[in-house]
């Protein structure tokens, strides 16, 4: 009987059934062309094919790339309302609450932060990612006792985490503990020794130190793997200028005003070698440390 059926005709598809597959196959092809627009980078084409593929069928994969798209715009709140969609479906789902985490950081929502990431280590008590997004938070709630303990489980739980280990330095050196930032300085330095960030820190680190000639060496490092950072010249700089190094103070405040023009400040327009000076001593009299 089945096969007279098909042979005339009678297991036709019915018009629900068609208008369902058709939607079926419109949404396999707006997920796979978002996914390949993501891929390319091309963000404005994968958005409008995410919302439409989720116009379609609401797919908790698609909503997934969605988020992580808008992260890239940096429409931060956008993000944000499918990343809730997806924690009240997967509520047990660390990832998600690690990337609402990494969201409310962006958008310097420490409270936000905080509440994700302890939500993430309740799930996965194992995951160093969380613990470091918690000190992050608690960094920026000012908690500096609880975010220092939980960028030291963060390491425990990975002792290669480069970003704990630069995150405990800073913040060791901001509260004048010199040998115990240096401590974390000397694994990033044996880890990742061109890093400028690692360099920084280790220059300000013998620079608190008053090793001058040392913390020197460390920013022309810094210049040597980035020669446009604008930070190192700008520090280097108040250093030199320290140290009676006027012509070289003179030199990173001209690199600086080319780096960022919005710096010049003193002598407007006056780019003379006596400018210069002037305009660099001023900049490093309003800002003494040279941090940006």
């Amino acid at each position: 009987m089945g096969f007279l059926k098909s042979l005339f005709g009678g297991a036709t598809e019915s018009a629900d059934d068609k208008k369902r597959n058709d939607e079926a196959r419109q949404f396999d092809v707006l997920k796979y062309d978002g996914v390949k627009a993501m891929r390319m980078g091309q963000m404005d084409y994968a958005e409008r094919f995410f919302r439409g593929a989720l116009e379609l069928h609401d797919d908790l994969e698609v909503r997934d790339y969605l988020s992580l798209v808008l992260m890239r715009k940096g429409l931060l709140a956008e993000a944000l309302e499918q990343l809730r969609v997806l924690a009240g479906a997967q509520p047990d789902n660390t990832q998600v609450f690690i990337r609402i985490a990494n969201v409310a950081f962006m958008m310097e929502d420490y409270a936000m932060m905080d509440e994700a990431s302890q939500k993430a280590m309740a799930l996965d008590g194992s995951d160093a990612q969380a613990s470091y997004l918690c000190a992050r938070a608690k960094k920026g709630l000012g908690d500096v006792v609880s975010a220092l303990a939980m960028l030291t489980q963060a390491i425990s739980l990975n002792d290669k985490y480069g970003d704990a280990y630069l995150c405990r330095a800073e913040m060791l050196l901001d509260l004048g503990d010199l040998n115990g930032a240096d401590g974390d300085a000397a694994w990033l330095l044996e880890h990742a020794s061109t890093n400028e960030d690692v360099l920084l820190l280790k220059a300000r680190i013998e620079k608190a130190r008053g090793s001058n000639d040392e913390a020197l060496g460390y920013y022309d490092k810094v210049v040597e793997e980035n020669p446009f950072c604008v930070t190192a010249f700008r520090e280097r700089g108040a250093l030199r200028l320290a140290m009676g190094d006027t012509i070289g103070a003179t030199e990173d405040g001209e690199r600086v005003l080319e780096l960022e023009p919005d710096e010049a400040s003193g002598v407007s327009g006056d780019y003379s070698a006596e400018g210069i000076e002037q305009k660099t001593r001023a900049a490093y009299r309003n800002n003494p440390l040279g941090l940006g």
